[in-house]
Parts: structure tokens; C-alpha cells; sequence
């Protein structure tokens, strides 16, 4: 008679053996709560990061950070021949250069961060792939870099519209908390931006294209209201450019600092609107690009 034997058993897993020993993957997603918590642990590397980028911009030109102010400043000289003289943009529209340039000021913070942000994480492939960090810093490091050469062309602003004959009032300090607003917007819009151009690059090819006809329809060179009162526009089209968050931004910013503009009520609507997109696209964008955090450096 002979004894029966216990078949043999299985193998653990490398998942099993992994789970015994208490290793966890490596890159994996970690909470929202621990992401934000990351973060804020190396809010000195994004702030630094976004300095040395910032001082790097135009280290091999002759005039060096002044570009930062140039670049803005020709844009708007620009606009104001084709669309202040050739078009004629101005008409009935007071205090046309400081509506212009405040106009360009904003609408290129906005636009450059986007456009940045779509290439923040394909175009570090190298440090995502050799470094463990929070992702996110890579859309937001651009967007504090670029926000810090916003703060250098409000100091010209500020200059610009005295020299236009603009009074300073209280008025002006509501700039701040709309440059604030500006500036979660555009982050947010930056990160789902970087996360959808991590997955297709060939987007940041396109993005100039749409950044234009976004910048076009946000009356930066020309007075939304004003069209609105001379054009019958379908009510649908009229919405669509009232609830425009760049053209948003771009109003408060002129309500804030031109005479012209401050002389009429601010629509109580414009600061809601402001604020819902600011929560929107920064609490949003964060949550999107945080849900795809293990998948970047990937393929």
C-alpha cells in the first residue's frame, strides 16, 4: 500500500513576494492628499526652477532680461497699426493704447502658459524618466516663470498708463486679486494642457493656432461691448464671448486700472465668473493631470 503525496504547491507571485516583503511599485500614484503634500515640499525647487528658466530666456541675447519687457511692448505696436490705424479697432473706444496694451500685457501671460505647459512634460522626458518628484511642478514651474515676467511688465504698465494721462484711484488695487485669479486659471489650463501633450506631442503644433483665434475672440484689440451694441449676434455667440475667461480677466484688468473703464459699473456678474473659472480650471487641471501622475515618462 503506498502513502499518497500532497501535490506540490505553487510559486508566490512576484506580486505575492513583493506584498511579503512590503514593496510597493515604484512610481505609482500616490494620493491626493500625499501629491499635494509633495508638492508643497518642493515648492522651493519649482520657485528656483522657475527662476533660473526665467533668467535663461534670453541669456545669450545683448539686451538680456529687458526682452521680457520689449517683447510684450512690440506686440502691442504692432496691433496698434493693423488694428488701432488700419482697421480702425479704436473707434469709440476710449483711451485706446492703455485699453490695447493692458489688453496684450494679460492675453500674453495666458497664452504663453498654455502654450508652455503643452510642452512642460514632453520636452523633460529625460528628468521625468531619471527623477522621482511631483509631476505637476514641471506646468507649474512654466507658469510661475512666465508670472514673474508678468510682474515686471505691470511695473511698465503701471508707468505706461501715466504716461496716458490715468489717475491712480483705489481702484487699481483690484488688480491684484485679478492677477491672482489670472494666475490660477492659466495653471490649471497649463496642466491639462501638459498632460494632454505628454500623450500627443504633435498638440503643441497645433496650439499656436488655437491660442490665435482664442486671443482673436477675447477682445484684446478690440471692445467686445462695443460689437455687441452695434452687431446682432446670434445670443448664443454674445454668451460664448461674455463668459470668455480671457476676456474675462482681460475686463477686470482694465475696470482695475483705466479711467474710461472704471467711470462705468463694473457688471456684477464679471467677478463671479472670474472666480468660477479660477476654481474650474485650477482645482480641475490639478485633479486631471494628478490622475495620470504614474503614466508620464512612459511608451
Amino acid at each position: 500500500m503506498t502513502t499518497a503525496t500532497a501535490p506540490p504547491t505553487a510559486p508566490p507571485t512576484p506580486a505575492e513576494l513583493a506584498a511579503a516583503h512590503g514593496l510597493t511599485l515604484s512610481g505609482a500614484r500616490p494620493s491626493l492628499p500625499r501629491y499635494i503634500a509633495e508638492l508643497w515640499d518642493r515648492r522651493h525647487f519649482v520657485t528656483a526652477y522657475a527662476t533660473a528658466r526665467m533668467q535663461a530666456t534670453y541669456s545669450t541675447a545683448k539686451l538680456g532680461q529687458v526682452w521680457h519687457l520689449v517683447t510684450p511692448l512690440l506686440n502691442a505696436a504692432v496691433y496698434y497699426f493693423i488694428f488701432g490705424l488700419v482697421m480702425r479697432a479704436s473707434h469709440d473706444v476710449p483711451d485706446y493704447v492703455p485699453f490695447l496694451i493692458t489688453g496684450v500685457f494679460v492675453w500674453d501671460f495666458i497664452g504663453s502658459s498654455i502654450n508652455a505647459g503643452t510642452r512642460a512634460v514632453h520636452s523633460n522626458l529625460g528628468l521625468v524618466r531619471a527623477l522621482h518628484f511631483p509631476r505637476a511642478s514641471l506646468p507649474l514651474s512654466t507658469v510661475i516663470q512666465l508670472f514673474q515676467q508678468l510682474l515686471v511688465t505691470m511695473g511698465a504698465l503701471v508707468i505706461l498708463l501715466l504716461a496716458f494721462g490715468q489717475t491712480p484711484s483705489l481702484s487699481w488695487f483690484l488688480a491684484l486679486p485679478t492677477l491672482l485669479l489670472t494666475a490660477v486659471f492659466a495653471a490649471g489650463c497649463a496642466m491639462v494642457m501638459a498632460r494632454i501633450g505628454s500623450k500627443s506631442p504633435d498638440v503643441s503644433q497645433l496650439m499656436p493656432f488655437v491660442l490665435r483665434t482664442w486671443m482673436y475672440s477675447s477682445g484684446v484689440m478690440w471692445s467686445i461691448d462695443q460689437m455687441l451694441k452695434t452687431d446682432q449676434l446670434p445670443h448664443w455667440v454674445s454668451m460664448l464671448l461674455k463668459l470668455n475667461p480671457a476676456a474675462v480677466y482681460i475686463d477686470l484688468m482694465r475696470f482695475s486700472l483705466i479711467d474710461s473703464f472704471t467711470a462705468h459699473s463694473l457688471p456684477q456678474h464679471v467677478w463671479p465668473i472670474a472666480i468660477g473659472w479660477a476654481l474650474l480650471a485650477g482645482a480641475g487641471g490639478f485633479v486631471y493631470f494628478w490622475k495620470a501622475e504614474e503614466e508620464y515618462g512612459r511608451g
